[in-house]
């Protein structure tokens, strides 16, 4: 049995800079990823198949758009001869959440398939799987803090930032990506303007990287407030937090994130979010 995990991936910015003219935005996001998230395995021999436990495994469907399961077929049909065999997924994270599960999984099961049949993670036909699979896959094949632009087909390369004590939370309430970029009413070849452009170095202290965050932002935060409300509410309370230095939406959401100055201050602020807000999934982490 082969075992790897699969992160959550946290937007620190995220900038549209507009829309081409296949339809998909252009953005400009300085990604990051948690030490915790789902854990995927693959048992090889027999066909094909995906078994999904966990806390928030109820909200994941096992059909044919499970992009665990359509990454292992499309590499497939790529690599003649591919040993396949039983997935088992155990799902920590919200599902519609901003924080790439269904790409992290599908990239987890990439480097499953890829150690299984010795391949390498830049192989041609590995990198066009996830580029086909999920605009977030490709940069959770390899889960490194980095530049994501285009449209999540162009990367930077991975940057070291200090470790970043933060709390994650999510209200429940799953939020559709598609509407969420469509209330930007950005037609076909329209551009957008005023988006800060990031300069980070490939290791910049906090103090660097804290600077940087400060003039960034995420452009989908306001679309995504009008279909869930609830995250004006969780981002007031993570601002409010005690030693919060920055709190933000990630990706579309409806998951925000809060930095600390101290993991102190993070273990603390989620104590005190968890008691208030029983049913909201809250955890700690160290962004990296």
């Amino acid at each position: 049995m082969l075992t790897t995990r699969a992160p959550a991936k946290i937007n620190l910015t995220l900038h549209i800079l507009g829309r081409r003219q296949d339809g998909y935005h252009e953005l400009e996001s300085l990604v990051a990823f948690s030490g915790a998230g789902d854990t995927l395995s693959l048992t090889l021999g027999g066909a094909l198949s995906l078994d999904i436990s966990g806390p928030t495994s109820s909200a994941v469907g096992v059909g044919d758009d499970n992009l665990v399961l359509r990454a292992a077929r499309r590499l497939a049909e790529e690599v003649k001869g591919l040993r396949l065999g039983r997935f088992r997924l155990e799902k920590r994270l919200p599902v519609a959440a901003g924080i790439g599960g269904g790409s992290s999984d599908a990239a987890a099961a990439l480097r499953l398939l890829a150690k299984a049949n010795a391949l390498a993670l830049d192989d041609p036909r590995i990198c066009e799987v996830a580029r086909a699979v999920g605009s977030d896959v490709p940069v959770c094949l390899d889960p490194r803090a980095r530049m994501m632009r285009g449209a999540g087909e162009s990367l930077g390369q991975p940057i070291r930032l200090p470790p970043l004590p933060a709390v994650l939370i999510n209200p429940g309430v799953p939020v559709a990506t598609a509407p969420v970029f469509a209330a930007l009413g950005l037609r076909p070849g329209a551009s957008r303007s005023g988006a800060p452009r990031l300069e980070i170095g490939a290791r910049p202290t906090a103090e660097e990287l804290f600077a940087a965050l400060a003039i960034g932002r995420n452009d989908l935060e306001d679309a995504a407030c009008l279909q869930a409300p609830v995250i004006v509410d969780a981002l007031a309370i993570l601002r409010a937090a005690r030693g919060s230095r920055l709190a933000r939406m990630s990706g579309s959401g409806a998951t925000c994130f809060a930095l600390f100055a101290t993991r102190r201050d993070a273990v603390r602020a989620s104590r005190v979010i968890r008691a208030q807000h029983p049913t909201w999934w809250v955890k700690t982490a160290v962004l990296r």
